[in-house]
């Protein structure tokens, strides 16, 4: 499989949180982590938006996200 990610990703076993505009969040586990995305390990049912704000928990670091795929117990992301 030929890779179409600009940036490399780098494993990683983080806990997340998915902060949606409605105040309502969702914990996850960030799979891998690069500059521009990252994969996360969610219900992707409970994601219906395609953009909110992922807060990184160990580093407190908040990043505006847009989905750019989905499955049933994950998601991809770009930051923006």
């Amino acid at each position: 499989m030929d890779e179409k990610r600009q940036k490399p990703r780098a494993r990683t076993f983080k806990g997340g949180r998915i902060n949606f505009e409605a105040g309502v969040g969702v914990d996850c586990l960030i799979r891998n982590l690069s500059d521009t995305g990252a994969c996360l390990e969610v219900e992707s049912a409970k994601v219906k938006d395609d953009h909110f704000m992922l807060v990184i928990k160990p580093e407190s670091v908040t990043r505006t996200c847009q989905v750019v795929w989905r499955k049933p117990q994950k998601i991809g992301v770009r930051f923006t």
